[in-house]
């Protein structure tokens, strides 16, 4: 009976450390409209974190799978009136703090917007 729930216990522990987190795709760049102008450069970032126990074993997701996203809505809110954003680059650095690592996504690109001729 011990072994059991020993065994069952593992099999629990295994397949909870194992369940992986995900997230869904994230445009960055999307087909500009057929007119537009460019109205300045646009920048934007976000943060997520993966912690928890010793450095590892971190698996933890805090904000992780929303952080390219939300850097995205930071900078196209960082140009007013701007649609979409074009020549997109994504730059992304961690740091470490002691029960986790902090992941920051920095996004630049020339912001735009539509235009009617």
């Amino acid at each position: 009976m011990k072994s059991k729930v020993l065994k069952m216990l593992l099999v629990v522990g295994f397949g909870v450390l194992f369940i992986g987190c995900s997230s869904r795709e994230v445009v960055l760049e999307q087909v500009p409209p057929k007119n537009y102008e460019v109205i300045g450069k646009a920048e934007g970032s976000g943060n997520g974190s993966l912690g928890l126990l010793g450095t590892a074993y971190y698996f933890v997701p805090m904000g992780l799978n929303t952080r390219v996203e939300s850097a995205y809505d930071d900078a196209l809110s960082s140009k007013e009136g701007a649609s979409g954003i074009i020549n997109v680059t994504l730059q992304e650095d961690w740091f470490w703090w002691v029960i986790g690592t902090n992941r920051k996504v920095t996004i630049t690109g020339d912001a735009i917007k539509e235009t009617s001729k």
